[in-house]
């Protein structure tokens, strides 16, 4: 498999994974033109996606879904609580899965699985075609569900969304400030880091820096955070996404 962090950011997320030339798309959180443009710009075809998984219903995650469904002739995959915000007809391809189902397509199985979020009834998802690519972003706290499919996987796009202090002294509301650090908020830099270092097995050899808040994060940051994984002489390849540029395809 291929797969690359298409964007990934608090403004909008879209993640990528292909398998024998036929791709998938987890969130949709930028446009449908944005999407066809990052997928042409990494040398992909967007009329070989053949499906779009949502992880919840926040415009972040879902903001270019109904145009690009429509326009490439693609199901849609969620939740009920992520789907019926769309309020869907039955001619659209949209489709309620449980948050334990299993969708084969193309020779990969989407596993999505519950997290700690505030929505209605949010997922992430594991990606297998006997490789395992896992993407985990908005996460309130490293559950027992997402530490499971962290020890499984080759690969792994994971939310590293703010640096404590900066939250701490920057200028959110108090209100915000507590929901972000909630066990419905966001995972910050040092409890992404630390999870990984805990339950990582030498298996994973990529790691994508995912969700990174624009005014409580930096890359350099998130990267220092993940440098206690040399501690276990561990050392995968990890990059930073950003909301205007997708990552370099990798290969798993």
């Amino acid at each position: 498999m291929e797969f690359s962090a298409l964007a990934s950011g608090s403004s909008g997320n879209c993640f990528f994974i292909e398998n024998n030339s036929s791709g998938i798309l987890i969130d949709t959180g930028i446009s449908a033109k944005q999407i066809i443009e990052r997928l042409k710009s990494i040398g992909k075809n967007p009329n070989n996606i053949r499906a779009l998984f949502l992880t919840h219903e926040h415009l972040d995650h879902i903001k270019g879904c109904r145009v690009f469904s429509k326009k490439f002739n693609v199901p849609v995959f969620g939740t009920f609580g992520t789907l019926e915000k769309f309020d869907f007809n039955k001619n659209e391809k949209f489709n309620i899965i449980k948050n334990n189902e299993t969708i084969r397509i193309s020779g990969m199985e989407i596993s999505a699985f519950s997290k700690s979020h505030k929505a209605k009834d949010p997922v992430s998802y594991t990606v297998s075609n006997g490789k395992k690519i896992s993407i985990i972003t908005d996460v309130g706290y490293p559950c027992n569900n997402v530490i499971s499919n962290i020890q499984d996987s080759d690969a792994l796009c994971i939310e590293s969304n703010y640096d404590l202090n900066m939250l701490e002294n920057g200028n959110y509301p108090y209100f915000l400030k507590n929901w972000i650090k909630s066990d419905i908020g966001h995972l910050s830099n040092n409890d992404s880091a630390n999870c990984v270092f805990e339950n990582s097995k030498p298996r994973l050899k990529n790691i994508i820096l995912s969700h990174l808040s624009e005014n409580n994060n930096t890359p350099e940051c998130a990267m220092n955070a993940f440098s206690i994984l040399r501690k276990k002489n561990f050392f995968p390849n990890i990059l930073v996404s950003t909301r205007n540029l997708p990552t370099p395809l990798l290969k798993v």
